[in-house]
């Protein structure tokens, strides 16, 4: 039976990249020793760093005056380097409140600064993206969640920053190399690699030249992005495994066709899967249908009192696993990043329809 995993996170990846994976783990490029054990300053690792940046910014476009870091500490590391680096004393930032992570980021960046929320769903549990937001021409910089994935809203229109000495920051870590974007239109996007990208332990950070070195104010070394620009992630010892991970799934994405047809694939199966929900009378979608995320699909029963524990255990008969809604909302999640299969999203929509109560 094959076995589908719609976890939110860490998630599936790529078959071809894991088989990569499992052989560099015991020997890699024909040196007699794991990449577990090779040094960070080592030839054949300091080239697999330059190749992987050099990949992600063919895959996507990145404009030759950005830098990319590989880091450490995760999404929630950048809530509070993002302001450290990049907020003045006395000035504020705009921060768009559409889930559990843009509430937490806009957390940290209080401790640092002053945190605007403009815009926010909260009110309705996050089923939607505000739009009619009013943005306060004297902040610094709009922060966004560009894909929800706890509650399984989506930015299908980046917003435009009003400051002209201001710019655009997101958090992408759950919809990163799902789709073609204009990195220009961004001053600074980071992103976790255990959703979209890679497994947990990397940290990507695209960050405008222009950003780095303000010193605004004193920062520890490690929280400094300047830090890692001068060193080239290299400044401690970086996640190497992670990030080989990272490379084979970037050629992965490549030998697919680049984001363009990634993003047919992941249109085509959130489509067909949103199709089936609003079908079948047994199920719905909580979200406002023109926000409805491509990576994360929640769904629940249309009607009260159904269990659903006993169309989880029908599922997991059937190979497929990690269902459950976020604690926070309940009902069911289906994670469809980009290596989850058709094939598999196809198993569900199968396994939707022949669920009886």
């Amino acid at each position: 039976m094959t076995i589908y995993n719609f976890s939110a996170g860490p998630a599936c990846l790529p078959d071809p990249v894991l088989s990569v994976a499992g052989e560099a783990a015991k020997e890699y490029k024909s040196s007699g020793i794991s990449i577990l054990e090779m040094s960070h300053r080592s030839a054949p690792i300091v080239s697999l760093f330059e190749e992987t940046s050099h990949n992600l910014r063919t895959l996507l476009s990145i404009p030759s005056n950005y830098k990319i870091l590989w880091l450490q500490g995760g999404a929630s590391s950048q809530f509070a380097m993002i302001p450290m680096n990049l907020l003045p004393e006395g000035r504020t930032a705009d921060y768009m409140d559409t889930g559990a992570w843009s509430f937490k980021a806009k957390t940290e960046c209080n401790k640092i600064g002053t945190a605007n929320v403009i815009g926010s769903s909260k009110e309705s549990t996050y089923s939607y993206i505000p739009k009619d937001i009013e943005q306060n021409i004297a902040s610094k910089y709009l922060h966004i969640t560009s894909n929800n994935t706890i509650y399984g809203t989506q930015y299908k229109k980046y917003p435009k920053v009003d400051n002209p000495d201001g710019f655009l920051v997101a958090d992408m870590s759950s919809d990163i190399l799902s789709k073609p974007i204009n990195v220009s239109d961004f001053g600074l996007i980071y992103a976790g690699a255990q959703k979209n990208m890679g497994p947990a332990g990397v940290t990507l950070v695209i960050i405008r030249d222009d950003l780095v070195g303000k010193n605004y104010r004193e920062i520890p070394t490690m929280l400094n992005y300047e830090t890692h620009v001068k060193k080239d992630s290299m400044f401690n010892t970086p996640p190497v495994f992670s990030v080989f991970v990272v490379n084979e799934t970037l050629k992965w994405l490549k030998d697919l066709g680049g984001l363009e047809s990634m993003a047919g694939i992941n249109e085509r199966k959130a489509g067909n899967l949103y199709s089936e929900i609003d079908r079948n009378p047994l199920f719905k979608s909580p979200i406002a249908e023109e926000d409805r995320s491509l990576m994360n699909v929640p769904f629940i029963f249309s009607k009260d009192g159904l269990d659903d524990n006993n169309f989880l255990q029908f599922c997991d008969k059937r190979g497929l696993k990690t269902l459950k809604g976020h604690r926070s909302v309940g009902g069911f999640r289906a994670s469809i990043y980009n290596a989850m299969p058709e094939e598999g999203v196809d198993a569900l929509i199968a396994a939707m329809k022949e669920y009886k109560v």
